[in-house]
C-alpha cells in the first residue's frame, strides 16, 4: 500500500530507477536538496544500495539534512554490505580517519530520523576494519577502493601489512587512471629507489598524481625539480611553482620552503618578508617544527621582523615539543641567561634535558656545566650517565658520544685520567659515525688526555672532522697548520679553513683570519681585511679581537685612525679580563693628556 502511494506521488513512471534519478536531480540543487533527501530516504528503506549510499553521504556532508555521523556510518555500512563499491571505499576512509568507538561498535539498529546531533569525539585509526571494507571495494572494481586498499596494505600494522600485494592494488588503480594509485606507486618506488632509473619511474607516477592536484605529489615534484632528481632537470622556477601549489593545499613542508625563500628572496622568488612570515606561520601551525624554529629565530634576532621575545619563545616551545632539538637547546639557553625571559635555572635545565633526549650534542655540555656550577638538580649526573651508558652499550653512537662528553666534563665522576681514558674509548666507538666525536677524539689524543700525547694522530682526526664541515674542527686543524703541530706548516690551507669557519659565523675563525691577514704569516698581508675581520669578531664580543680593534684604530694601521673608538674597544676588552687592553688604554689616555698640557700653559 505504501509503495502504491509513492508511485502515485512521483507520477506515471514509478520505477525505482526513475525515482532514484529524480531524487539525485533534486539533491544536486541546494534549494531542492531537502526534498531530494526525503525521496532518497524512502528508497534507502526499500533496500536500494545506491540510495543507501547517497543517504549516508548526505548525513556525512550535511547535504539536505543536518550532519549526523552515526546515521551516516549506519547507512554507509548497509550500502557496503549490499555491495555498493563506493560505500566500501568510504567506510575504509572513515576507519582510517578514526571513528569514535561508540560508532564503530553500533549495529544496524537505529531509527533513520533519530537524534541528529553529530558525535564530536574522534577515535584512533583502525587499519584492521579499514582493510575489510577496502578489500570489498577493491574486489568490486572501485578504483578508489583499490588505491586505498593498496595504502592499507603498505602502511598498516604488521599483521595487516603486505607491501607487494599493496603495490599490485596501487598498480590496478593507476592503470585505470586513478591519481591516488599513481601517488602510491610513486611513494613506494621512491622509498626503495637505488638507481636513477628508479627515481625516474617514481617521478613519472608522482607527476601524474601532481597533475591531478594531489598535494603530496605536488610537494615531492617540487623536491624533484629543486634537486634535479628523477629525470627532472634542476629548475627553481618549476620547483617553487609546485611548492606554491602544495602550500596552497596546506602541505606544511611546502609552506615552509616557500616562506624561507620569500623571506630571503632566494630560489628565484622576489623578496617579500610579510608573505614569507605568513607562510612560515601557516607551516608552523600545521605542525612543521623547522618552520616554528625559524619563526623563533626571526622574532628573537629582529631585523626583518621587529624583535619580540614573547613570540620567539612561543614558537621555540612549539618547535621543541614537536621534537626540534635546536629549539629545545635555544630555550634552555634563553632561560639560563635570562634573555627575553626571566632567568630560571629550573626551566633552563628542563629544556636542556629535552634537548639531550632529542640528540643535541651541546646540551650535554651545558647540563654538565650547570651541574658543576651548582645550578642544576643533583640527579642530572645520575640520569645522564645511566641513560647514555645503557644506550651506548647497546651500540648507539650518539649516546656513546654524549657519555664521553659527560666523562670529559666530569659529570657523574671526578675528572681524572681514568675518566678521560674511558671517554677516549667511547669517542673512538662514536667517531665512525659522529663528526663531533672525531673532533673530541682528536683533541684528547693531541693533548694526551687519557692516553699518551700523539700530535700526529690528533691532527689526523681533526683533519677528518674539518673535512666533514665541522667549524670547530676547521679552526683547530687550521691552528695546527699554522704552528706545524703534528705535521708540516701550511699557512695557505689554514687561511682557507679559517675562511670557511668564519663564513659559518665562527668567532675564532674570524679572529684568526684577521691575525693571518695582519702579517707575520706566509700569506699576503692585508691590513684592511685584517681590521674588517677583527671588527666582525669584536662585534661578537671576542676579547682578543676587541684588543686588536683598539690597537688598529689607535695607530691607524689600516688607514683609519679613531682614538675615541679605540678607547671604546680597549674598555670592552679590559672588562673581559684582557690586561694588555687596560694598559694600552692607560698609555693612550696619558699620551693624549701630554699633548694637551702645552696648549693649556700657553693660554695661561
Amino acid at each position: 500500500m505504501v509503495v502504491s502511494l509513492i508511485k502515485r506521488m512521483v507520477g506515471r513512471d514509478g520505477s525505482a530507477e526513475a525515482r532514484l534519478e529524480g531524487a539525485k536531480a533534486l539533491m544536486a540543487a541546494s534549494e531542492t536538496a531537502i526534498k531530494g533527501f526525503s525521496q532518497l530516504s524512502l528508497l534507502a528503506r526499500e533496500d536500494i544500495p545506491e540510495a543507501q549510499f547517497l543517504v549516508a553521504d548526505a548525513y556525512l556532508t550535511g547535504n539536505g539534512v543536518p550532519p549526523n555521523l552515526p546515521e551516516g556510518v549506519r547507512w554507509m555500512r548497509q550500502a557496503a554490505r549490499k555491495g555498493w563499491p563506493k560505500a566500501g571505499f568510504t567506510m575504509a576512509t572513515l576507519y582510517l580517519n578514526g571513528l569514535p568507538a561508540s560508532i564503530e561498535d553500533q549495529g544496524s539498529s537505529g531509527a533513520l530520523f533519530g537524534a541528529s546531533s553529530p558525535l564530536v569525539e574522534k577515535g584512533e585509526p583502525n587499519f584492521h576494519r579499514a582493510a575489510v571494507w577496502a578489500k570489498l571495494s577493491a574486489e568490486l572494481g572501485d578504483v578508489d577502493g583499490q588505491a586505498i586498499y593498496g595504502y592499507v596494505l603498505c602502511n598498516g600494522p604488521e599483521d595487516v601489512r603486505n607491501p607487494e600485494e599493496g603495490r599490485n592494488w596501487y598498480r590496478k588503480a593507476a592503470e585505470a587512471g586513478n591519481a591516488q594509485g599513481h601517488l602510491g606507486l610513486g611513494l613506494l618506488t621512491l622509498g626503495t629507489a637505488s638507481s636513477q632509473d628508479d627515481y625516474i619511474v617514481a617521478a613519472q607516477h608522482l607527476r601524474k598524481a601532481a597533475d591531478a592536484g594531489l598535494s603530496t605529489a605536488l610537494y615531492l615534484m617540487g623536491v624533484m625539480y629543486e634537486h634535479g632528481m628523477g629525470g627532472c632537470s634542476a629548475d627553481e622556477g618549476a620547483a617553487f611553482s609546485y611548492y606554491s601549489k602544495a602550500a596552497e593545499q596546506g602541505v606544511p613542508k611546502a609552506q615552509a620552503r616557500l616562506g624561507v625563500a620569500l623571506m630571503a628572496g632566494s630560489h628565484g622568488m622576489e623578496r617579500d618578508v610579510v608573505r614569507g612570515e605568513t607562510w612560515l606561520r601557516r607551516a608552523a601551525l600545521g605542525g612543521d617544527a623547522e618552520a616554528a624554529a625559524t619563526l623563533g629565530d626571526l622574532y628573537g634576532r629582529g631585523g626583518d621582523l621587529p624583535p619580540n621575545y614573547v613570540e620567539a619563545v612561543s614558537w621555540y616551545q612549539q618547535a621543541a615539543k614537536a621534537g626540534h632539538a635546536a629549539a629545545s637547546y635555544t630555550l634552555g639557553t634563553l632561560f639560563k641567561e635570562g634573555v627575553g625571559v626571566a632567568r630560571d635555572e629550573r626551566e633552563a635545565e628542563r629544556w636542556f634535558r629535552l634537548a639531550v633526549e632529542q640528540g643535541h650534542n651541546h646540551a650535554t655540555i651545558d647540563l654538565s656545566n650547570m651541574l658543576l656550577q651548582g645550578q642544576a638538580s643533583s640527579d642530572i649526573s645520575a640520569d645522564l650517565i645511566q641513560v647514555y651508558r645503557t644506550k651506548a652499550e647497546q651500540g648507539d653512537a650518539l649516546s656513546a658520544f654524549n657519555l664521553a662528553v659527560c666523562l670529559i666534563q666530569g659529570v657523574g665522576t671526578e675528572q681524572s685520567y681514568k675518566s678521560d681514558a674511558e671517554a677516549l674509548r667511547w669517542l673512538r666507538i662514536a667517531a665512525d659515525k659522529i663528526v663531533n666525536a672525531q673532533y673530541w677524539y682528536g683533541i684528547l689524543t693531541l693533548h694526551g688526555r687519557g692516553t699518551d700525547k700523539n700530535p700526529e694522530a690528533g691532527r689526523a682526526w681533526l683533519r677528518k672532522a674539518a673535512e666533514a664541515g665541522m667549524t670547530d674542527a676547521q679552526v683547530a686543524y687550521a691552528d695546527l697548520l699554522v704552528n706545524g703541530t703534528g705535521g708540516p706548516m701550511d699557512h695557505q690551507q689554514a687561511l682557507e679553513l679559517y675562511k670557511k669557519a668564519a663564513a659559518q659565523g665562527h668567532v675564532w675563525g674570524m679572529f684568526s683570519l684577521g691575525a693571518m691577514y695582519g702579517g707575520g704569516h706566509d700569506v699576503p698581508e692585508d691590513l684592511v681585511a685584517a681590521q674588517q675581520w677583527f671588527r666582525k669578531a669584536a662585534e661578537k664580543n671576542n676579547p682578543p679581537a676587541q684588543l686588536m680593534m683598539g690597537r688598529y684604530l689607535a695607530a691607524g694601521r689600516a688607514g683609519e685612525q679613531d682614538t675615541e673608538q679605540a678607547k671604546i674597544w680597549y674598555k670592552k676588552a679590559a672588562a673581559q679580563g684582557i690586561s694588555e687592553a687596560a694598559a694600552e688604554l692607560a698609555n693612550l689616555e696619558a699620551a693624549e693628556a701630554e699633548t694637551r698640557v702645552p696648549a693649556a700653559s700657553h693660554d695661561g
